[in-house]
């Protein structure tokens, strides 16, 4: 009888050798995450692979499973922890190795394979770890699979039939990145800066921009762990500056920055100005939706107001779709209405036929903007950005707070606001227009200017953004305003960045 996890162990010790670690809060809303060795020991991920495994069963789909591994030191001896769990409950189990995330999600399609496992700490910084994962493709858990699997996990309620199998499958990468560039060349020479600060994507990223046609500038792209210069997320103005850095040095059309396992892609212009994912994403509806008129496209909260209000976009029939931050959240809404795409301002982006299968990958997301602008062969995307309805919006900010602690913040926060709203009272010097609650509270007030507050989802931190269509004093006040609640609450702590 495997033994129950226990949430706190102390290394170096008899116990955690001999027993396993798996802190309850590793559970998010949508995959796994925890620190690898205070908060998740290897018997700890063995047990999660014995929970994944009880949990297909349960489900009832086939116990077939896609594996894989991102590049970190630790990331493979994870992987096979996991995957002996795995094998105890009787899965058979298909490892493609060392992995971008979306190449995993790809396997289920061309291996014939219902279930992923992905062993990924994304964007994380080092020292985390964490599981992405699925059992109904192009899908991955949401909060209902992910509280059963914590369930199973925490009470050790495990199906150990064993039986199952392993294979190692053969250069997979070759087929993932032969799949992509299946397609046509470019017909205009891009010069292409590929940032992937030294993370998974550097082994494969500069490959396929190559074979479509780009002139690729590598930057970043040898793989280190360490992470030596930043980390690989191109939500990180450091990331952004290095690649505005090397745009600058060498002319190129457009710089592209791919997170830790590839699922996301970063974008700076020509002139090199960071363009932040939701307005790369407007700028995609646009060329999109006129070859394909009428066409519906799911933003998540943190986004732009111009996926409702560009007039290119009403002129061309969209309707937009605001829904829940998170990648399986924004994935199963765009797979469930049939959506042309979901835009996350995360980067996170989801494409459906003809662009793609349904899940988010970085490359898929590369190549619509290098399609984007070959067919636009007299503009750059400096003039294609500036062409957008001027708005000013902020980074997505993340004040600490304990994972503990987040949701109850954001649950007060959203009360505080539907009672000034129900008050008529007036929020950053407007009265409030509307409140958006399907993921934390979004306020907009009379003249467009906006604010959001969410728990997020991988880290013990809050989510904050602002825009305002009027002017950056009015964005500056809404964040001081929205600050101002935050701050009545003692768990919230220093933001990782400001305006």
């Amino acid at each position: 009888m495997f033994p129950v996890p226990h949430p706190a162990l102390v290394p170096n010790s008899y116990a955690y050798e001999s027993q396993p670690l798996v802190k309850p809060t590793g559970f998010r809303e949508y995959d796994a995450r925890w620190l690898f060795g205070s908060e998740i020991n290897l018997m700890g991920v063995q047990a999660l692979g014995l929970g994944l495994g009880t949990l297909i069963r349960e489900k009832g789909v086939a116990p077939d499973i896609v594996t894989g591994h991102d590049f970190r030191s630790y990331s493979a001896a994870i992987k096979y922890a996991l995957v002996s769990g795995l094998l105890a409950a009787g899965c058979r189990v298909h490892d493609i190795g060392l992995a971008v995330t979306p190449m995993a999600y790809f396997a289920q399609f061309a291996l014939d394979v219902p279930c992923v496992a992905m062993v990924t700490a994304s964007h994380n910084d080092n020292g985390w770890t964490g599981v992405k994962m699925g059992a109904e493709r192009p899908l991955t858990f949401g909060p209902d699979d992910m509280s059963r699997l914590k369930e199973i996990v925490l009470a050790a309620k495990f199906d150990a039939r064993g039986g199952g199998s392993y294979m190692f499958v053969d250069n997979f990468a070759e087929r993932y990145m032969a799949d992509l560039a299946d397609r046509p060349k470019l017909t205009r020479r891009l010069k292409v800066v590929c940032a992937c600060g030294n993370g998974t994507a550097g082994a494969f990223a500069p490959r396929v921009l190559e074979r479509i046609g780009c002139e690729v500038v590598p930057l970043d792209c040898e793989l280190d762990h360490t992470f030596p210069r930043y980390n690989p997320n191109p939500e990180d103005m450091a990331m952004l500056h290095a690649i505005r850095d090397a745009v600058l040095a060498h002319k190129a059309d457009v710089g592209l920055g791919f997170d830790g396992d590839g699922d996301r892609c970063g974008v700076i212009d020509d002139a090199g100005d960071e363009i932040f994912a939701d307005k790369v994403g407007v700028m995609l509806a646009r060329d999109m939706s006129t070859l394909h008129p009428g066409a519906r496209f799911v933003v998540d909260v943190k986004s732009t107001g111009l996926y409702a209000t560009d007039p290119v976009l009403i002129a061309n029939g969209v309707t937009a779709d605001y829904w829940k931050t998170g990648h399986s959240y924004m994935k199963r809404r765009t797979h469930e209405t049939g959506a042309l795409a979901g835009f996350e301002k995360s980067g996170h982006y989801f494409f459906n036929k003809p662009y793609g299968r349904g899940y988010d990958d970085g490359l898929v997301s590369a190549l619509a903007i290098c399609d984007m602008l070959d067919r636009n062969p007299g503009r750059r995307m400096s003039e294609l950005k500036d062409a957008l309805p001027k708005t000013w919006g902020s980074p997505t900010m993340s004040p600490h707070c304990a994972d503990e602690a987040k949701y109850g913040v954001v649950d007060a926060v959203i009360r505080h606001f539907e009672e000034l709203q129900a008050r008529g009272s007036a929020f950053a010097g407007a009265p409030i227009r509307d409140l958006v609650t399907v993921n934390g509270v979004r306020v907009t007030v009379a003249d467009g200017t906006w604010g959001l507050v969410r728990a997020s989802s991988n880290k013990p931190e809050l989510v904050v953004v602002v825009e305002s269509p009027v002017s950056e004093a009015r964005m500056r006040a809404m964040f001081a305003a929205v600050d101002g609640v935050l701050r009545t609450h003692p768990e919230v702590g220093a933001y990782n960045q400001t305006i």
